[in-house]
């Protein structure tokens, strides 16, 4: 799910950028800095929206950096337990298989996929129904939903399931358009 939050960092400068464009580099540092990065606690950082507050800056003794507090407006993406999300499958194998949606790894294991599709083995990898009319494959888009979340100082991991009603592959690439 998709939050606005207001974040606060401090944020450290070299003296060559003091002058009338310090707040416009001190902005781009931090989106440098911040921008795709994941904190457990907020989630990945998806955009910088703007710079509520600067602080007053505070001189480093011995090195003339200058540390600023900056609070800053972002928008963070964090999967929660019970979400549906749309993803795209990476890998396949015997185990089950991966899949990305945004920032996030989902593993979905092989007891997580409908009973009627078995794993097939080959050049291209995957989970095929007995009829043949549904399959799973690297680039597959699928619908799952977050059974459990696993959270790091740096990372999220997720395991999904498409086992429930309306979830599974919402298109197949190597099926004839």
């Amino acid at each position: 799910m998709f939050f606005h939050i207001i974040l606060e960092r401090n944020m450290q400068l070299h003296p060559r950028h003091f002058g009338s464009r310090l707040r416009d580099k001190l902005v781009s540092k931090l989106i440098k800095e911040v921008e795709g990065t994941c904190s457990g606690r907020h989630g990945f950082v998806v955009a910088i929206m703007g710079i509520e507050h600067v602080g007053k800056g505070l001189i480093r003794d011995g090195t003339g950096f200058v540390t600023f507090p900056v609070k800053y407006k972002c928008v963070v993406f964090r999967p929660f337990k019970g979400e549906i999300l749309e993803a795209v499958v990476t890998m396949v194998n015997k185990m089950g298989f991966f899949a990305e949606t945004g920032p996030v790894q989902v593993f979905v294991s092989n007891h997580l996929i409908p009973d009627d599709m078995e794993f097939q083995s080959g050049d291209t990898p995957n989970y095929i129904t007995s009829d043949g009319s549904v399959k799973i494959q690297k680039d597959s888009e699928v619908r799952l939903k977050i059974i459990g979340t696993r959270v790091d100082a740096t990372e999220i991991f997720c395991i999904g399931t498409i086992k429930d009603d309306f979830l599974g592959v919402i298109s197949d690439p190597g099926a004839a358009a």
